[in-house]
């Protein structure tokens, strides 16, 4: 899914939509961000050493595993996801202007209209944040 397709799904509108493109590999999502150097978060975090936050990264994982909710949403346009919770949140190393930030969800389980997801998100072969989540889906977009 390209970001036009990701608004079919997702609430999110730029600047919060932070993902490029995303997609389901069998029961995975897997979702790209290219970091670009210009992106409101990173001004401030750091100055001269710029790094993507960690409540960044999390939020790419959100954005991700909602691919894997997408059959879950069709039947009602008005359904969205929302974030209600984060477990086992875990920084491994950092993402910069120029990264591509690869991120691989699963759903673990669900009892809807509760789902719960674990990601992981990569730069290259480094893990950088990793985490176990829960979602609803409520509400009118």
């Amino acid at each position: 899914m390209n970001k036009n397709e990701l608004k079919s799904i997702l609430p999110h509108r730029e600047p919060m939509l932070l993902l490029d493109e995303a997609e389901k590999v069998e029961e995975e999502a897997v979702g790209r961000y290219t970091v670009k150097g210009d992106e409101f978060f990173l001004q401030g975090h750091f100055p001269g050493n710029p790094i993507v936050p960690g409540v960044i990264l999390c939020e790419i994982l959100a954005q991700s595993v909602c691919v894997l909710l997408q059959d879950k949403m069709e039947d009602d346009p008005g359904i969205v996801p929302m974030y209600t919770g984060m477990n086992n949140v875990k920084f491994r190393s950092s993402a910069k202007p120029g990264d591509t930030i690869v991120t691989r969800c699963t759903i673990t389980r669900s009892k809807h209209p509760f789902y719960f997801a674990k990601g992981k998100a990569f730069v290259g072969d480094a893990v950088c944040a990793e985490a176990d989540f829960s979602f609803v889906l409520a509400g009118e977009r």
